[in-house]
């Protein structure tokens, strides 16, 4: 009997290792699009063509570190067959991969935005644009420490918290918005580099979003509520 409870509690001991390695490989990928979204919108932001590049090339990394978690969570299921709050954690770090993983394709869509735009300059000085930037990376940040946390009650705090900064980022993409269309309307000939800019906008919003999606996940696998 002693010894099947020691080959248990290795069993489980070697489990919570993988899962801390799990974490630990969603930590990474978070750098990873948090770094590209800075960078997108520097080289935005100085016209730095090269810097875009190489935020497009270095999406290949983000991709392949989804897949590497989508690996490892397929074989901790099938080689542990977790249940209840184990599973949770698994299928939750699953999902948050994938939510990370399209934040990278809007930082390579930045990229290539400002490498459409060519040499010319953006229709305004960027201001509200990075500031949404750094609103949505920092609710990225937070997001994860909580998914990271499993505290439930701390989860919970941050989701209204988060609300809120999701609100003012939005708040900020309507003023971006009637920005442009204001310089469209007095010039028609700014439509097309109005129209670029929206789409960073744009993409930097749905950050705010993904973020916003990870607290859900957070929560889903501290508490198992799904929903509102």
């Amino acid at each position: 009997m002693k010894e099947r409870r020691n080959i248990i509690s290795k069993g489980r001991q070697e489990f919570d290792r993988d899962l801390g390695r799990l974490e630990a490989e969603l930590i990474l990928m978070s750098g990873l699009v948090e770094k590209a979204i800075f960078n997108a919108l520097t080289a935005l932001k100085n016209r730095d063509l090269a810097r875009s590049r190489r935020v497009i090339d270095e999406d290949d990394s983000v991709d392949e570190a989804e897949v590497e978690i989508e690996k490892s969570c397929i074989e901790l299921i099938r080689r542990q067959a977790p249940m209840a709050g184990d599973l949770r954690r698994i299928i939750a770090s699953l999902q948050v991969a994938s939510e990370l993983e399209r934040i990278g394709d809007y930082a390579e869509g930045i990229a290539k935005i400002s490498i459409t735009m060519g040499n010319q300059p953006p229709l305004k000085e960027l201001i509200d644009i990075p500031r949404m930037g750094d609103m949505a990376v920092n609710m990225l940040k937070r997001a994860l420490e909580a998914f990271i946390s499993r505290d439930a009650s701390s989860v919970r705090a941050l989701n209204v918290s988060l609300e809120k900064d999701d609100d003012a980022v939005d708040d900020l993409y309507a003023k971006v918005q009637a920005d442009l269309m204001a310089l469209v309307k007095s010039n028609p000939d700014n439509a097309e580099r109005a129209t670029y800019l929206m789409w960073v906008a744009h993409n930097v919003e749905r950050v705010a979003d993904r973020a916003m999606n990870i607290v859900e996940r957070a929560r889903y696998q501290a508490t198992g509520e799904v929903g509102n």
